[in-house]
């Protein structure tokens, strides 16, 4: 059925538009009599008010956009669920779109998330984003973005992260305790501002507490490049005895190297990696992480949007500690 309109409703009551309007949203001025009239048949004939016109006289939409590179990705598929379920309790929507890690998506997202009229944004930066030009206009509408997982490294935003420095450390250090000396290290896409610190953090742990240890980094960006890096640099048999992945499509690269080269975990290669916490439980014997929760941050992204809501407009950087989750892998 089509949907109806207040002048079809005013039109068959035989009364104004404005009566049916203010009658819907139950004025103290309008007739009980009246009142209900009008709801019976806006009930019946399957009325809904026009939101795009709500939200151009009031200039709220209460909704809340997420954008994030890809949504199959169990970290922000778990961010997304957090905050959804924080949204629902708080009487807030969602709009949720991707960039795929490519800038032109992640500014025609930007565009329509303006059009919307959106209330505040999540983001969680493309790997191609240099100027934050696009992201001060939405501020200057004030919109309130909080930036999660992936932030800018320029200072004045609100930001919503994981302790990354003290992941790569908490891993390195783990590392470190199982005596291994040739160690290879992979990292994300190394613009990113994730990729910096927590690739510096485990590198200084070295430094400062096995210096002697051999350390070969580099950065697949896929589940693909992963696997291709980790068939290389594994092929000789000894050249390694641990991997470190920074994250969980990094593992899965990774462990599919190592099925294919027939290596034992760990009796061969020792494995641990920085992640969510579904995927280093699927392997046998289960990987040695360091919890990164997306549906956690999820939830302080969530309470910080809610004090930027409240017109709480001082940027703050807010970190979610990190934790050793013990495994078989080293």
């Amino acid at each position: 059925m089509q949907q109806s309109t207040l002048k079809e409703l005013s039109t068959v009551l035989g009364i104004s538009v404005s009566t049916v309007s203010r009658a819907l949203k139950d004025h103290p001025d309008i007739a009980d009599s009246t009142k209900r009239k009008v709801k019976e048949l806006a009930e019946a004939l399957e009325y809904e008010p026009n939101n795009n016109a709500v939200q151009l006289r009031t200039r709220q939409s209460n909704v809340l956009g997420i954008l994030v590179p890809s949504v199959d990705n169990f970290f922000y598929d778990s961010f997304i669920a957090a905050v959804e379920e924080e949204a629902r309790l708080h009487g807030y929507s969602l709009l949720i779109m991707q960039s795929r890690d490519q800038l032109q998506i992640e500014m025609a997202n930007l565009q329509l998330f303006r059009k919307r009229m959106i209330m505040g944004l999540f983001v969680s930066i493309s790997t191609e984003i240099e100027d934050m030009t696009p992201f001060r206009k939405l501020r200057e509408m004030d919109v309130p973005i909080v930036f999660f997982d992936r932030v800018p490294e320029a200072e004045g935003y609100n930001k919503v992260c994981q302790a990354d420095n003290t992941a790569a450390a908490i891993a390195a250090n783990a590392i470190i305790e199982k005596k291994k000396k040739r160690v290879l290290g992979l990292f994300g896409h190394p613009h990113l501002s994730i990729t910096k610190m927590r690739c510096a953090s485990f590198k200084e742990t070295f430094a400062s507490q096995s210096p002697d240890t051999i350390i070969d980094i580099d950065y697949p960006e896929s589940i693909v490049e992963s696997r291709r890096v980790a068939l290389e640099a594994l092929k000789e048999k000894g050249k390694y005895d641990v991997v470190f992945c920074m994250g969980d499509l990094i593992l899965i690269g990774v462990m599919y190297a190592i099925h294919e080269l027939n290596l034992r975990v760990p009796e061969d290669i020792g494995v641990i990696s920085i992640s969510n916490g579904l995927i280093p439980t699927l392997y046998k014997p289960k990987i040695t992480y360091v919890e990164t929760s997306g549906f956690k941050l999820g939830k302080l992204a969530f309470s910080q949007m809610l004090s930027c809501l409240a017109n709480n407009t001082t940027p703050r950087e807010v970190t979610l500690d990190a934790v050793l989750v013990p495994g078989g892998s080293l």
